[in-house]
């Protein structure tokens, strides 16, 4: 029957008979989709070689037997050059599917094959030509349909519905889609701007388009975050935030992408409902890694780091060697205070990217607890340069340099920094980070009366770092702090180290 499909939606097809097991029992379970290349060099259109990939790990990441890894985790294999088996094996997974496309005017020409990954021979071929190709979707839906039967997976009729599901019919909304999950992933303000634009026009063109609400909602929500901001606008985007991911839900609670986005921008406001959120993506979509991640970050803010460290190590097995789920299991141990471990892992996101600043930023912060304070300064100093937010995040840095110079006893360079930092609360919102820097001061009233500014403020990060900020341990008694976490809905036991 999915030949017939395949035919009937493609026209001209060409395709190999799935290669049988091998005789050593090996299975293929985990599988990289690389941005699709142009047939030609003159035709290159990278929002829909991106978009063809994006659309295929979105069909074929809902079946649970299968691990694909996230469109973030593929972005970089775009050059022309690409070696896809050597990007599969640097994925660590067990095939790997490669592509070309090319449009010309409403037709499109589509080459597609799956590799094994360990001697690289073709498990499965796909062609599609220009004269017969009309239905973009249909390719997608053929594919993916495809490359489930070439791997002899057993599928649920759940997910036989799901590989066929198609977002929209509308190619001028669905490139738009495309182009804004372009401009998400590269993870800047500016891209996060750029991405708003092309989620609205693709909304504008299919009202009820769900996924290009779940990516307005995402979008939103990060830059709500940007400490720069002024409250009111980073309170009307927050709201602009949860009015999309609502949509979105509205329009169709089966996405666990849309769960995710919910439970983002109900962080700052009901954590309960954030943490429900978060596990129901997951029980929708298994092998999400975005949805371990984001779950493990509001478990271990909450102190709970038994629970948080077997999701964040869920989310690394999924997608190994990326960035933000080294991160998120290093952010347990830092959280639960075991430096060590945390800098094991922070320093795996310096191996992969030696110039991402958040990583030398964390590493700072495990030298600087462990009494390591020269080595500290010069991650932070490493850090300063290579943030992508500009002047915001380099704020977080000197307040960093600030505790560093507090901790071990350079009070005058401390108080120089805290100077600096009243003066940019005039404007921004740092006032958390004031309040920081009075208590590893030792200035118990001072840090007090910045942290109630903070809180009125809604600060971004405040609610999500004051549970396990180990500046804070002197105060946790006091009555005026068990106030500030009662009023955040966060509980007062004193958090502690993994067992």
């Amino acid at each position: 029957m999915l030949l017939g499909v395949l035919g009937a939606a493609a026209g001209s097809v060409a395709l190999l008979r799935p290669r049988a097991p091998a005789p050593d029992g090996h299975e293929i379970r985990s599988l990289a989709v690389l941005p699709f290349k142009p047939l030609s060099i003159d035709d290159r259109d990278e929002y829909l070689g991106l978009g063809m990939a994006d659309t295929l790990i979105t069909k074929l990441s809902n079946v649970q037997q299968l691990i694909v890894r996230p469109t973030s985790a593929v972005l970089k294999y775009g050059s022309l050059q690409q070696d896809p088996v050597a990007a599969g094996r640097e994925q660590q997974v067990d095939a790997v599917l490669e592509g070309s496309v090319q449009r010309a005017g409403e037709k499109i020409r589509v080459t597609v094959r799956l590799l094994d990954v360990r001697d690289g021979r073709p498990l499965w071929a796909y062609q599609c030509d220009e004269q017969q190709c009309t239905d973009l979707f249909a390719v997608q839906d053929a594919i993916s349909q495809q490359v489930a039967q070439a791997l002899t997976l057993r599928l649920s009729s759940a997910e036989i519905e799901g590989l066929s599901k198609r977002f929209t019919g509308n190619t001028e909304a669905y490139q738009a889609y495309v182009k804004g999950r372009y401009f998400w992933n590269k993870r800047t303000p500016a891209g996060y701007e750029k991405a708003i634009e092309c989620y609205q026009q693709a909304i504008a063109q299919v009202p009820n388009y769900a996924l290009a609400y779940t990516g307005l909602a995402d979008a939103w929500r990060f830059l709500a975050g940007r400490n720069s901001r002024p409250k009111p606008q980073r309170e009307e985007m927050t709201d602009r935030g949860k009015a999309a991911a609502m949509k979105a839900m509205e329009l169709d609670d089966t996405l666990a992408e849309t769960h995710v986005s919910l439970g983002r921008v109900r962080s700052d406001i009901d954590w309960a409902e954030s943490e429900r959120e978060f596990k129901r993506a997951i029980e929708l979509n298994p092998n999400l890694s975005e949805a371990h991640t984001a779950l493990a970050e509001r478990l271990t803010e909450m102190g709970r780091h038994e629970e948080a460290l077997v999701v964040a190590k869920r989310a690394q097995a999924l997608d190994p060697v990326s960035l933000w789920t080294n991160k998120a299991v290093g952010d347990v141990h830092y959280r639960s205070r075991q430096y060590d471990q945390a800098i094991v892992e922070y320093s795996k996101m310096l191996e992969l990217n030696p110039h991402e600043g958040e990583g030398h930023t964390l590493l700072g912060e495990c030298y600087m607890w462990q009494g390591r304070y020269e080595e500290a300064i010069v991650e932070f100093n490493k850090a300063t340069p290579l943030f992508r937010g500009g002047d915001e995040n380099r704020r977080f840095e000197k307040a960093d340099l600030g505790y560093v110079y507090a901790l071990s006893g350079r009070r005058a360079e401390a108080m120089k920094v805290l100077d600096e930092l009243k003066e940019h609360a005039k404007k921004e919102s740092v006032s958390r980070l004031v309040a920081n820097l009075y208590a590893a001061l030792g200035e118990r009233e001072q840090a007090f009366e910045w942290l109630e500014k903070a809180y009125r403020k809604r600060e971004p990060g405040l609610r999500r770092s004051i549970k396990t900020n180990r500046l804070w341990d002197p105060f946790r008694s006091d009555p005026r702090f068990v106030d500030l976490l009662r009023r955040m809905g966060l509980p007062a036991d004193r958090p502690g180290p993994l067992p």
